[in-house]
Order: structure tokens, then C-alpha cells, then sequence
């Protein structure tokens, strides 16, 4: 609920940015209105450094100040205690990590592509678009809440499974949708994996981490994850480029069956979850 709240909180402070987008665009031209929009995003950025540097309280309040050179220093040690950790966490912790990587992998084939396959290939009006992925963050307020009371309340992986079916359910609607609800429909889609699979995600690494573990953890996931996503973005270009606009589609779709086997048969659920 905690981490949906979050979600909820962000979803609905970012509604409104497709249609700001879109309007700057069409009264502003392109390069002007992305100018502007890019300086929005520059003050809203400077501004959520300030309230995190101070205003966000440590949940470790033993944890000691270091300085730049220092964190430099300790870079090589922290990459590899990043490494040695997984020898701490369960099982289900090392299964979960590749098994959402799959999907992550997929997913970020298409990120950079999608605008382009909907105005180019699907030829959506590009106004039209701005106003059609809104439906994103308003999937997310909808369901926001009742995603984490589920997980919450019953099992972690419901909602987890439920993503990753999602999100190569709606690859295989969004590459035929040559009709707005279609695209609609798979957006609504992507929305509503991309709540519960944030969620979920979260909530099991922290059920499944120790506390004192969970900065390493997080670490090595979020660095391996760039990295994915690197490889992905790359892959997604040459697929798209030199094989077909819909085969980075059609890659998240089958990535995701991978994803749901490994997670379904190998991701276990602790009866004692880590405070």
C-alpha cells in the first residue's frame, strides 16, 4: 500500500503532462515547445533535490556522513559487496531479480520506439497522441490503491503474475492497433501492469531483504538494470530498423512469457516477512 500510495501521489501530479506537452508543441512548434518543456522539467528536477536534500529523513540514523572523495574511494568495494551480498538474501531473492529483468529487458525494447511505431506506422496524429497516453497516469490513479491493499492483504505475486501478463498482452494489441481504442486499450493496459508490477517488485524485495541488505541490493539491481536497459534501447533500434517496427513489439510479448514461468514456479513467498 505504501509503495502504491507513492504511486498514486506521482500519477496524479503527472495527468496533466501529455496534454502540457501536446499543447506546447502545437502553439510553439516542436523544438520551441520541447525547449519549454524541457526547462519545466529542469526547475521540477532542482526542486525535488532541494526537498530530498532537506527534508527527506535517513530511515538509518547510525549511518555515517562521508565525502566525495570518499564515496569515490569505495566505489570499487561497494560494487563488489554488491556482488557478495546475494549470498546473504533467500533464494526466491535471486530468482525474482532475473526473472523481472526478462520483463524489464522486453519492456525497454519498445520505450524509446513507441511514439514513433503510433505516429509513423499507426500515423495517430501526434496532438492526438499527447492526449491518448494520458490515459497512463490515470490508469495509475485508479488503480493505485486497490493493487497494494491486494498485495497487502493476500500474496505478493498475484499482482506481480498479473503484470507481466499485461504487459505482453498489450505488445500484441498495441503493433495491430490501428484504431484509437485499440491503442487505448493496450495504454490502459501497460498502466495498469506497470502499478502492479512496481509495486509488487518493491514489496518483495523488501519482504525478502534484511534491512541492513536492502542499499546493496537495490544498488546492484538498479546498476544492472541500466545496463539492461542499455543493451535493450540498442537492440529495439536494430530490430526496428533493419528487421520490422513491430519485432520490438513482438519481443517485450515473448520476453514476458519467460518472465511469468520463472516468477510463477521459483519466486516463493516468505510466511515471515522482513519488517
Amino acid at each position: 500500500m505504501g509503495f502504491n500510495i507513492v504511486m498514486l501521489i506521482a500519477g496524479a501530479s503527472t495527468t496533466p503532462s501529455p496534454a502540457v506537452a501536446g499543447l506546447l508543441c502545437r502553439f510553439f512548434g516542436l523544438i520551441d515547445g520541447m525547449r519549454i518543456a524541457y526547462g519545466i522539467v529542469i526547475t521540477l528536477f532542482l526542486a525535488a533535490v532541494f526537498l530530498r536534500l532537506f527534508l527527506l529523513k535517513e530511515t538509518i540514523v547510525s549511518a555515517a556522513k562521508s565525502s566525495v572523495r570518499e564515496i569515490i574511494q569505495s566505489y570499487p568495494t561497494a560494487l563488489k559487496e554488491s556482488f557478495g551480498v546475494w549470498k546473504k538474501v533467500p533464494k526466491s531473492m535471486l530468482y525474482l531479480f532475473p526473472s523481472s529483468s526478462m520483463a524489464i529487458f522486453g519492456f525497454s525494447a519498445t520505450n524509446l520506439f513507441t511514439v514513433i511505431f503510433a505516429t509513423t506506422v499507426l500515423q495517430i496524429d501526434k496532438f492526438a497522441w499527447a492526449m491518448l497516453i494520458a490515459v497512463l497516469p490515470l490508469t495509475t490513479i485508479l488503480l493505485a490503491l486497490p493493487v497494494g491493499k491486494l498485495g497487502d492483504k493476500f500474496r505478493r505475486k498475484i499482482p506481480l503474475l498479473t503484470a507481466i501478463f499485461l504487459f505482453g498482452l498489450s505488445m500484441w494489441i498495441f503493433i495491430d492497433g490501428y484504431t484509437l481504442p485499440q491503442v487505448a486499450a493496450s495504454l490502459i493496459l501497460i498502466g495498469a501492469g506497470q502499478v502492479m508490477i512496481n509495486a509488487s517488485i518493491g514489496a518483495l524485495q523488501t519482504d525478502l531483504t534484511p534491512k541492513e541488505l536492502r542499499g546493496k541490493i537495490n544498488g546492484f539491481i538498479n546498476f544492472s538494470n541500466c545496463i539492461i536497459i542499455a543493451i535493450a534501447s540498442i537492440l529495439g533500434g536494430y530490430l526496428y530498423e533493419h528487421v520490422a517496427p513491430q519485432a520490438p513489439f513482438m519481443l517485450a510479448a515473448i520476453m514476458a512469457l519467460p518472465s511469468f514461468a520463472a516468477e510463477l514456479l521459483l519466486v516463493k513467498e516468505r510466511k515471515t516477512r522482513e519488517e
